[in-house]
């Protein structure tokens, strides 16, 4: 098959997946979400989804099928809020993080010394990788950045999603380098914390039923 043929291939592959009402209102909604977690600006993720959705289409040559269509979509959609916060500058409304997160109590997890608590102590995780490849898995995942706290909750996708620099997420959030790894690190502490609860030790339960 030709070049010329692959291309009009993936474009109406393209044009047919968003076209399907239920599947482009499902996708729409997730990347709506994410990108108003991203920006803080329901304006800008309004336009940024809608770029994204227009990049899908300019660019339906590299879709590869069905199967990789929402990890394409949100690779699109990353790039777009990452030329948002990286170059219009002071988009962010930093005011709706005025609560004080630095604070937050731990004292469920360590004790005083510093050590984890007996019920709080990791558990083995089995295959993670084959986890993060059921879609269940990624329900659960949602519900717990859900959770964090909001600051938390926005720089670890930041970096870890839209992966920014450490440099360009304390300049969009205001953040010295140390309070951002302070940050990170308790959204992954509450994110393992929630994920074995809801994922690993429940999957567990699940197997020991007859």
């Amino acid at each position: 098959m030709s070049a010329n043929s692959n291309h009009q291939e993936n474009t109406k592959q393209v044009g047919n997946l968003l076209a399907d009402a239920a599947f482009l209102q499902d996708i729409r909604r997730q990347m709506l979400r994410f990108a108003t977690l991203q920006l803080n600006d329901a304006s800008q993720a309004e336009d940024a989804v809608q770029e994204a959705l227009i990049g899908a289409m300019k660019n339906a040559a590299s879709f590869g099928g069905r199967a990789a269509f929402k990890t394409w979509m949100f690779a699109i959609l990353k790039n777009k809020i990452a030329d948002v916060l990286r170059y219009k500058q002071r988009m962010v409304n930093i005011g709706s993080f005025a609560h004080d997160e630095d604070d937050e109590d731990l004292s469920e997890l360590f004790d005083r010394k510093g050590f984890w608590q007996v019920d709080e102590r990791p558990v083995a995780w089995g295959n993670p990788v084959a986890s993060m490849r059921e879609s269940q898995f990624w329900v659960v995942f949602e519900a717990c950045l859900d959770n964090l706290p909001p600051k938390q909750a926005r720089v670890f996708m930041m970096r870890e999603f839209v992966e920014l620099d450490a440099d360009e997420i304390c300049a969009e959030v205001e953040l010295t380098t140390s309070n951002l790894h302070v940050l990170l690190h308790r959204a992954r502490l509450r994110l393992r914390e929630c994920l074995e609860n809801k994922w690993v030790l429940q999957g567990e339960k699940n197997d020991e039923l007859p």
